[in-house]
């Protein structure tokens, strides 16, 4: 990426949004609202990646069809949240809040009750449907609710630090609920979240008046979402399939040429799913990017780090959890920085660079980990790396994002900000799952897979 995209403090692009009146009077409580719901959201991302392993022995799905847990909520989240952002423009940034609440609540109880591998999928394709329509109006809300942008910056690092860190308190929350309850707590503990959130919201939220000058681009989402699930569903095939079957690439040229006519779609159509002038602004797009290979490598980071700690060292769901807290520490103290020291005086251009650089070779340390890797000595360094780094990338990047769009196009910002972070979770997942199980299969290959020491091994 290249640092003259990254160019502007982030307090001097701010453009005071449109206002229907004084700032909210409840607006940090307000604030707090939007955070429980973001945490669940964000919670969900990474949760369910401790229970995976219980998971996957209860109901008896294949390693290869383990990453669609984690992708199938990513992938209808990311595929479907510019349509949930023009939704939330439409009809009202409070009732698609709320509907999205319930909505999440109703599918994290079905994917509680799940008896089969198909129904925690579908159940999960439905948390990712209402995510989709709860994140960009949360996002919106914040947008809308603080209008003085050093309140606004600082409304966004608290946001910022719970979209980075709250994927970690997920892996610490599931494997508290896994280890003494169920692995089904996971989705049942969304329940609490939602209900909290929807009574907050409810009492707190203005209701927004509904934008009659528009409409739904429904071509446009069917192009956006049929273009991100063939890319993602291209990189899993891989692996069950060689790079060179067409099962892989023939779904992965469909992507690219259907995003390519999404792209052709949207300087077309009356009501722009995604309003060409929202991508291309320089900071905003530069964010975009910045948060696409941010979300591709915590998402990696939590899936596979998960399964090396539990399969390959040993540890308890609990134990998993907690080696995950000073990756989180991390990441908020490096946000707060951020947002409140580093970008009103520097400005993003030398802070994302620096983040990206610090995440990226933490991640590459990472490779060194092996079978008689210590905690302290090796895998806690690594962490600390990697949440330092991310916490200088997220905030600055969700900011810049919908810094300077107007009100009519806040919901919209907001949901390709968030699009970005669950499409990179979903495209790294699937790449990083069939490279991993690949190399796991040729490792096996002449070897007894029923050795502990073996699985361990393959486990790397």
């Amino acid at each position: 990426m290249s640092q003259t995209s990254l160019d502007t403090p982030a307090t001097a692009t701010v453009s005071p949004l449109p206002s229907s009146g004084a700032p909210a009077r409840h607006r940090w409580w307000i604030l707090t609202v939007i955070g429980v719901a973001q945490l669940m959201v964000v919670l969900d991302s990474t949760i369910v990646n401790i229970a995976l392993p219980s998971a996957q022995k209860d109901l008896g799905f294949s390693d290869g069809d383990r990453q669609w847990v984690v992708t199938a909520y990513a992938l209808a989240f990311g595929s479907l949240l510019l349509l949930g952002g023009r939704i939330a423009d439409l009809f009202g940034r409070k009732i698609t809040f709320l509907v999205g609440l319930v909505g999440f609540a109703g599918a994290s109880a079905l994917g509680g009750a799940a008896n089969s591998f198909e129904m925690l999928v579908a159940a999960r394709v439905g948390q990712g449907l209402f995510g989709a329509l709860l994140a960009p109006a949360a996002m919106s809300l914040l947008t809308t609710t603080f209008t003085d942008p050093k309140e606004r910056a600082r409304a966004f690092g608290v946001y910022g630090a719970i979209a980075g860190a709250g994927g970690a308190i997920g892996l610490l929350l599931g494997g508290v609920l896994t280890e003494h309850l169920d692995w089904r707590w996971t989705l049942y503990v969304n329940l609490v979240f939602a209900g909290v959130a929807f009574l907050g919201g409810a009492l707190l939220l203005r209701r927004s008046h509904r934008d009659k000058t528009t409409g739904l681009d429904i071509p446009g989402a069917i192009l956006v979402g049929g273009g991100l699930f063939s890319l993602v569903y291209g990189f899993a095939n891989a692996e069950s399939h060689d790079w060179s079957s067409p099962q892989t690439w023939g779904w992965l040229v469909a992507g690219v040429v259907l995003l390519a006519a999404f792209s052709v779609w949207q300087t077309r159509s009356s009501h722009p799913l995604l309003p060409l002038r929202v991508l291309l602004d320089r900071n905003r797009g530069a964010s975009f990017i910045a948060v696409l290979i941010s979300g591709a490598g915590m998402f990696g980071v939590f899936l596979f780090l998960t399964y090396y700690l539990q399969q390959s060292l040993g540890y308890t769901p609990i134990e998993t959890g907690l080696a995950f807290l000073p990756m989180t520490g991390a990441l908020v103290i490096s946000s707060t920085l951020a947002t409140s020291v580093l970008i009103p005086r520097i400005g993003p251009k030398p802070v994302v660079p620096l983040g990206m650089g610090l995440a990226a070779a933490g991640m590459v340390w990472m490779t060194a980990l092996d079978l008689h890797s210590s905690y302290v000595t090796d895998i806690l360094p690594t962490l600390v790396v990697v949440g330092l780094g991310l916490g200088l990338v997220m905030p600055p990047g969700m900011s810049l994002a919908v810094t300077g769009v107007d009100a009519e196009h806040s919901g919209v910002a907001s949901a390709t900000v968030n699009a970005m972070l669950q499409v990179g979770g979903s495209i790294g997942t699937a790449l990083l799952n069939t490279l991993a199980t690949s190399a796991a299969t040729d490792y096996l290959t002449g070897k007894d897979p029923r050795d502990p020491a073996v699985q361990a091994h393959a486990g790397l």
